[in-house]
C-alpha cells in the first residue's frame, strides 16, 4: 500500500519562460510566446511526484491574479490542491534562455511578507487536514520577513502528528528544521558545510558533517546533492555514492524538486535507500533534458535509473 503524501510551498510561484535570439542591453528584444508553469518547491515536487505514478496533496498559499492562475495551472495538471488564500499577489518568476549562446537567465522575485492573521490560517489549515500524511515535505523559500520559525513550527506540528518530514530549504530556515529534527535532508555541498559553520568541506569533511547531523538525531537520512558528480546518501548504517550519466544539459530549473520527488517516490513504495538514491538522480538529470522551466519525461527517467552508477 502506498503511502500518503502532502507538499508545503510557503512562497509559490508561476514561472514565465520564452527565449530570444542575442541578449544584449539598449536593445529592444523579440522574445519568443511564452510559456506559464506553476512553480515553487513543493508544488513542483507534487507535479513530478504525479509523473511518477504518486498522488499526493499540495498545500501552498495564493494571492491575486497571479494566485488565480497557478491554481488553475495546477487543477488543469489535476493535481489535488489546498490553496491558502493571501492578500498579496502571489510572486512570478521569469526565465528567459539566449539561443545565440544557450545560456538561460534566471530572475526571481520575493514573495510579500504573511500577516499575522495568514500565519494563524496556515498552522489552522495543517491541524485541520486528514487523513495525517504518512510524509510531508517542506521544499522552497520563504516570503520576505517571514521568520525562519515558521519552518521550525510546520516541522514541529507534523512530527507530533507521526509524519515523517522531508525538508529542502536553505538558510535560516534549513538551520530551525534541523534543529527540530527531520526524516530525510537534502543539502548541497555548499549547505552542509554552513550548517556546520564551515565555509566550504572536503570529500572526507562532508562525510564528518553528514554523520555528525545523523547521530545528534537531526536527520535519519542526509542526501548531498552534488551537481553533475550525483549525489551521497548517508545513514546511521551506510554511505552510498552514484553519479548520472551524460545528458545534454537544457535547463538546471526544477532538477532539484524533481530530485526530493524520486526520493519521496520509494519513499512512499517503501523501497531500499538504494533505490531512493538511484531514482533521485535519475529524477533529477532528467529534468536537465527539458526546456525551460519544464519538468522531465517519465520515459527518460526510466532509462536514466538503469545508467546511473554506483561508486
Amino acid at each position: 500500500m502506498k503511502k500518503s503524501v502532502l507538499t508545503i510551498t510557503l512562497n509559490p510561484s508561476v514561472d514565465k519562460s520564452t527565449s530570444v535570439q542575442n541578449i544584449v542591453p539598449e536593445k529592444k528584444l523579440r522574445c519568443d510566446t511564452p510559456k506559464y508553469e506553476a512553480g515553487g518547491g513543493g508544488i513542483n515536487v507534487s507535479r513530478a511526484l504525479k509523473r511518477l505514478g504518486i498522488s499526493s496533496n499540495s498545500l501552498f498559499t495564493a494571492g491575486g491574479k497571479t494566485g488565480n492562475m497557478l491554481e488553475v495551472l495546477l487543477k488543469q495538471e489535476e493535481l489535488d490542491i489546498t490553496a491558502i488564500p493571501i492578500s498579496s499577489e502571489t510572486r512570478e518568476n521569469f526565465i528567459v534562455v539566449d539561443t545565440t549562446s544557450n545560456q538561460q537567465y534566471r530572475f526571481g522575485f520575493p514573495g510579500e511578507a504573511f500577516t499575522a492573521e495568514e500565519k494563524e490560517n496556515i498552522l489552522g489549515t495543517v491541524d485541520q487536514l486528514n487523513p495525517i500524511p504518512d510524509f510531508v515535505v517542506i521544499s522552497g523559500s520563504l516570503p520576505k520577513d517571514v521568520p525562519a520559525d515558521f519552518i521550525g513550527l510546520l516541522v514541529n506540528k507534523y512530527k507530533a502528528k507521526g509524519s515523517k518530514v522531508i525538508v529542502d530549504t536553505s538558510g535560516d530556515a534549513l538551520k530551525v528544521a534541523l534543529e527540530e529534527g527531520v526524516y530525510l535532508l537534502k543539502p548541497n555541498a555548499g549547505e552542509l558545510a554552513a550548517l556546520v559553520g564551515k565555509e566550504e568541506l572536503a570529500s572526507t569533511d562532508l562525510d564528518h558533517a553528514a554523520q555528525q547531523i545523523i547521530a545528534q538525531g537531526q536527520a535519519v537520512l542526509v542526501v548531498v546533492s552534488l551537481g553533475a558528480q550525483g549525489a551521497v546518501l548517508y545513514s546511521a548504517a551506510e554511505k552510498i555514492q552514484m553519479v548520472p550519466p551524460l545528458v545534454k544539459i537544457r535547463s538546471t530549473v526544477g532538477a532539484g524538486d524533481s530530485m526530493v520527488a524520486g526520493m519521496v517516490s520509494i519513499l512512499a513504495r517503501e523501497g531500499t535507500v538504494e533505490e531512493l538514491l538511484r531514482m533521485g538522480i535519475a529524477c533529477g538529470s532528467a529534468t536537465t533534458m527539458a526546456e525551460g522551466t519544464a519538468l522531465f519525461q517519465k520515459k527518460d527517467v526510466d532509462r536514466l535509473y538503469d545508467e546511473v552508477r554506483k561508486l
